[in-house]
This record gives structure tokens, sequence and C-alpha cells, in this order.
């Protein structure tokens, strides 16, 4: 059974996940090493499951997610600046498959940890519930970054990140048991305590080859930041924004 991360929160329970497992078998292809979040300096919490529950008006996701069978998704996003609000605050703008209504998620992006008081930005993949896998390659803010997830069958995953700015691509490959029951390019915080920005950009979300926007997505807000409306692939998560559509 989820719990409560906050009281603040209605209609989505989940769990605050210690590190269970690692992914593994994965092949890696780029200028960093993968990482257990164990081995590393991040908190070991994962991103990933959203338990699908209606007519809540705030959610451990916000962005966009859509329902159906899907076996990719493709966008991109930048690295907003963020000032730390406590030590507690930690979120990550991702892309994936799975984890809205299903108890798999295959994903990847780009996690901020104010742990230590100032941001940290770290690139990573998931395949949950094994806890994220950390890539040691440099990120910053204001930096370009494009995301994918493929499922060509037969439970073999392709995910690949790139830090268009900094000019490093990371693929790893990874057998797993997908439902492949959403797609979703979204903000979350596993800690239910956001960092604060004036505005998280995604831009060219495609799910299987399509426009993003022709699979009637759901908006979620999420921690105080809503989604703008969807156009041809992009949006914005932004303070407030969304939450007037969803009353």
């Amino acid at each position: 059974m989820h719990t409560s991360l906050a009281p603040h929160l209605r209609g989505v329970r989940r769990t605050r996940l210690a590190a269970v497992a690692i992914a593994c078998g994965a092949l890696v292809v780029g200028s960093g090493a993968a990482t257990p979040a164990a081995a590393a300096h991040h908190s070991p919490i994962s991103f990933g499951h959203h338990r699908n529950v209606k007519n809540f008006q705030d959610s451990n996701w916000g962005g966009y997610v859509a329902t159906g069978n899907f076996t990719s998704i493709s966008g991109s996003w930048t690295e907003p600046q963020v000032t730390c609000n406590t030590s507690n605050d930690l979120y990550a703008p991702w892309v994936g498959i799975d984890g809205y209504g299903s108890e798999s998620v295959e994903q990847t992006g780009v996690q901020t940890d104010c742990s230590s008081g100032s941001p940290v930005y770290s690139a990573w993949y998931e395949m949950y519930p094994a806890q994220p896998v950390y890539w040691n390659d440099p990120v910053s803010a204001g930096d370009s970054f494009t995301g994918s997830v493929a499922d060509s069958g037969g439970g073999n995953y392709t995910i690949t990140l790139t830090d268009n700015t900094a000019g490093w691509t990371e693929t790893t490959q990874q057998q797993y048991n997908g439902q492949d029951a959403s797609a979703e390019a979204v903000i979350e915080s596993p800690t239910s305590s956001y960092p604060s920005f004036s505005e998280q950009d995604f831009s060219n979300v495609t799910v299987d080859g399509q426009v993003f926007d022709s699979t009637n997505p759901q908006a979620l807000t999420s921690g105080g930041y809503g989604p703008t409306a969807l156009s041809n692939g992009s949006f914005a998560m932004e303070p407030g924004a969304g939450f007037n559509a969803r009353k």
C-alpha cells in the first residue's frame, strides 16, 4: 500500500523508496560510466511509480501523461536554474513509458538534488522498481537535453539521453518486463519537495513517432507547478499553471 509523502498532496499516494536493487546488465555507451545511486552522493530514492487515481488536484507527477499501448517516447527539455528552499528539495524532469496505472516504469531524465544546500544536477535512467542509475557526465543549469525510451520487442528497451549543450550522449540497453501502458513527459519530486524555478520547458515530444498532442494526454499538476497548454509537442511547467483547468 502506498503511503502519503506529504499531507497537502491529495489523491495520489506513494512510498519513499530506499535502495532495494540496482538495474543490472546495462550496456552503456558514452563518456560517463553508470553508477548505482547507492554508490553515489545522491539520495537513494526512486523516481517512477505513479498510481492512477482520478479526480485529484495534485500529484507526484506534473506534466502530461497519455494512456494506451505505447512503445516509444522522445522529448527535449531545458534544465532550469533553481533555488533550493530546503535540503529535502529533489526533483527531475523526465520522459518515459509506463507507471500510470502500471507497476513498471522505463525512464530517463536529469535530477536536481538540494541535499548539500545547493543544486546538484545529475543525469540518470531508471527501470522501476530498481533504483536509478546515474551517469557521470557534466550537467549544468541551462543545458538542453533530449531523452528517449523505446521498446523494440521481446522486453528489449533502449534508453538514450543527450546533453545537446555539453555534447555528450549516453545509451543503455535493458531487458525488462514492461507493460507499455502509458507515456509521459513530466517533472517529479520523490520527496514531495520542489526547489523554486520560474519555468521548465519541454519541446518536440513524440510518442510512437507521432506528436504527443495526438495521444490526448492528461494534464497533471505537482507541488505547485502545472503545465501550460500542450501545442505541437511543446509545453512548459510553471508555478500555478494548469490549476484553473483542473478545477
